[in-house]
């Protein structure tokens, strides 16, 4: 996955998705006086929970037919980029200490593409290669609970790290790494990836009207019969309740979030957040508790939101200014939040 470790492509007891687990339910709310009711359909894929809900004005939809192929596009994408499947693609390419081009599907290729644009664009705070740095701090597929790694352990994991040591073409699809034994994990791109994937299935069976989600990461195509748009709650990041922040309208856009309030682990009496630093092998310890983004693809998003998450709320702010991305940042302030968001994400925005 990436810069860090979001839930995803975990063991089945899957942690909940950083969005309002209600972020579908908002369009259920007036939906009883709707004359025709959506389709929804739901599952589990990556460790987590994947969601469907669409309209369908033709009702020539087979539910049954269609989530058969949901599921078997995103069993391939496990089976292409899943680091706990041991005999998936990535898996196969970690393990290799082959210098040379190792073929992958082109599915792969395109991820891990997106991923060095998204590691060049933020000078390296998201980075596909942190995966050894992950494992390390006990948020990979050789969890552990012990204590904190040492310092020394963390020099030489961080040997290892770095996404200019990690080549990827697209004809003939392959990876290639600089060094044996580079990890690579792809979890906090494959997710928004996946969402971008459904979407495009949806779109080829002519569906003019659908939300998608996986575990937290989400994309919304056309308007509900109505003509209103598709309504996803930001959660106030808080570890024992779920309340809204506030309300993003989706039309024919996406939108992830990522935070350090659900998944973490407790080392010698203290919390360490799962996000780690690529630039420092150790997890992110600053005031961000949460950034949401909005791009024009869930894929960007997810990538988006987990490098501004490492920065942290100054260079973060600053990055995505820069950039003009339509971001809104969540920073502790004693007891309370302070938001921070862009012109752009203000633009999305239900008042």
């Amino acid at each position: 996955m990436g810069s860090h470790h979001r839930p995803g492509f975990l063991p089945p007891v899957a942690l909940s998705s950083i969005l309002l687990s209600c972020l579908l339910l908002l369009d259920a709310c007036g939906e009883a006086a709707d004359r025709d009711a959506p389709i929804v359909i739901t599952g589990a894929t990556m460790g987590t929970t994947y969601a469907v809900k669409l309209y369908d004005a033709n009702s020539d939809v087979e539910t049954d037919a269609l989530q058969s192929e949901i599921d078997d596009l995103l069993e391939r994408t496990n089976n292409q980029m899943s680091t706990w499947r041991p005999d998936s693609e990535l898996s196969r390419f970690n393990k290799s200490r082959d210098p040379g081009w190792f073929p992958v599907s082109a599915e792969t290729a395109t991820v891990v593409d997106a991923a060095q644009t998204i590691s060049a664009l933020s000078t390296g705070a998201f980075d596909v290669t942190v995966g050894p740095v992950v494992n390390l701090w006990g948020f990979g597929p050789g969890r552990s609970d012990a204590a904190p790694p040492s310092i020394q352990q963390i020099k030489s994991a961080m040997k290892r790290v770095g996404y200019r040591q990690l080549a990827v073409r697209a004809s003939p699809s392959a990876l290639r790494k600089q060094h044996p034994d580079m990890y690579v994990d792809l979890s906090a791109i494959a997710k928004g990836f996946a969402v971008d994937e459904l979407a495009r299935l949806l779109d080829a069976r002519h569906i003019a009207s659908y939300l998608v989600e996986i575990g937290g990461e989400l994309r919304g195509h056309g308007s509900k019969p109505d003509g209103s748009p598709w309504k996803v709650a930001i959660e106030q990041p808080l570890s024992g309740e779920r309340s809204a922040q506030n309300v993003v309208a989706l039309r024919d856009t996406a939108i992830a979030t990522s935070g350090d309030y659900r998944n973490y682990v407790e080392m010698g009496g203290k919390r360490y957040s799962h996000t780690i630093n690529p630039r420092t092998g150790r997890p992110i310890a600053h005031a961000l508790a949460s950034v949401s983004v909005v791009a024009d693809s869930a894929m960007r998003a997810d990538a988006l939101a987990t490098a501004i998450m490492v920065m942290g709320p100054e260079e973060g702010y600053r990055f995505a200014v820069r950039e003009a991305l339509a971001v809104q940042l969540l920073i502790r302030s004693g007891d309370q939040f302070r938001v921070l968001a862009t012109a752009q994400f203000d633009s999305y925005l239900l008042r």
